[in-house]
């Protein structure tokens, strides 16, 4: 049940708002380059951390406080939280500073602004640093942070382990749950599917390949075999995938490989059909015999239902509407988000408020920098509307 939300009266916005954020685009598109500069793979525990001090120095210049670093299963989470003034909803704002690109990524690809283009380029710019910028000059923009609570996370681009318990919190005290991941071309996003994460070993016995084949028992053939059935688990007409991506076997090239494991990536977009997966995956049997199958993993985030967005999409397509940024369209998006937690949680919550851009995990992600200050300007209105009711 999506309940705590009640829809408040329009308000106009601040005079002035976006004209006074578009003045700071050069500012806005300078603190990205910081934070981009501040590399933080998700695996890295010393570099996030180190990027947690570049995001709180940012806070301290433009809302005037570092936040609260928090220590979760050894990772430093940061947080804001301002009082809520009575009779105030609270509206959480999250994110996450982790990127998915290796520490060292910025000597091949370095921060560049294109003035020509009007873009911005680096690892990490679009998912989702650029929405870090754009959240704080939001909030550095309305009259008082009151009822505001800020989560930006370290982890959410491996499933959010060490911050779940904290992103569910939040939403929990939460009317509204506001989510800095990008956009899609410019869409929020008012769907997500549920997504897990498998890993399947597969343990067999070595011999010399040239040699003795016939005493081994060997653990790629077994795996080959099993994962031209894993696709059969899939149900693409309601929306679940089931796709192998990642694979390794073997020790040498004459050696009957003795194990070998693939990474299976699940989403649904049904809740009961996660379960299903789960079960119907560590149903799986192997044909030859002598080789042991292992199952680990499972389902991460549950789906994020359009029904979740519904209101909240209604009220930014009015704001955007009166700041004169043209129609807000809204998608639903297969990849997974910490927005699946907080809508599970019972909380109304509307994804993809961040960065406009494209090229999300991918080499040349970008940033269109004109942008920054628009999508400041609709999530600083679109929470001055949720506080008013």
């Amino acid at each position: 049940m999506m309940a705590r939300m009640t829809v408040p009266n329009d308000r106009v916005p601040a005079a002035g708002l976006l004209a006074g954020l578009r003045q700071l685009t050069g500012v806005m598109v300078s603190q990205l380059a910081g934070l981009v500069r501040a590399e933080s793979p998700s695996a890295d525990l010393a570099a996030c951390a180190a990027c947690a001090e570049a995001v709180s120095e940012l806070a301290v210049a433009t809302v005037g406080s570092p936040g609260e670093k928090i220590d979760a299963g050894g990772r430093t989470q940061l947080r804001w939280r301002w009082p809520a003034r009575p009779g105030q909803p609270t509206v959480a704002l999250i994110g996450h500073f982790d990127t998915v690109w290796p520490l060292g990524t910025l000597a091949r690809w370095p921060f560049t602004a294109d003035r020509a283009a009007g873009t911005v380029t680096g690892p990490g710019c679009f998912d989702m640093k650029a929405g870090i910028v754009q959240l704080l000059h939001a909030v550095a923009a309305l009259p008082d942070p009151a009822g505001l609570e800020i989560l930006l996370t370290s982890d959410e681009e491996i499933g959010s382990p060490a911050s779940r318990p904290l992103i569910e919190a939040a939403a929990r005290r939460a009317s509204a749950a506001l989510i800095l991941e990008p956009s899609a071309n410019g869409q929020v996003k008012t769907a997500r599917k549920g997504t897990g994460w498998y890993r399947l070993t597969v343990d067999g016995r070595a011999a010399h390949a040239g040699l003795e084949p016939e005493k081994g028992v060997n653990a790629l053939t077994a795996l080959a075999e099993l994962i031209g059935r894993v696709g059969a688990v899939a149900r693409p007409a309601v929306g679940t995938t089931v796709t192998p991506t990642l694979a390794a076997a073997g020790t040498a090239a004459n050696v009957v490989p003795a194990q070998a494991w693939a990474d299976i990536d699940v989403r649904v977009a049904e809740p009961d059909e996660a379960g299903r997966v789960d079960r119907e995956l560590r149903a799986l049997t192997l044909a030859l015999a002598g080789a042991r199958l292992t199952v680990t993993g499972g389902p991460n985030r549950p789906p994020l239902p359009a029904d979740a967005s519904a209101a909240l999409f209604a009220l930014a397509r009015r704001a955007a509407h009166d700041l004169g940024l043209g129609p807000l369209e809204g998608v639903s998006v297969g990849g997974g988000s910490d927005g699946n937690f907080t809508a599970a949680a019972g909380c109304p919550t509307l994804d993809g408020l961040g960065a406009v851009g494209d090229g999300a995990h991918a080499e040349g992600e970008h940033v269109i920098a004109a942008a920054m200050p628009e999508r400041a300007a609709l999530l600083a209105t679109l929470i001055e509307r949720l506080r008013a009711g």
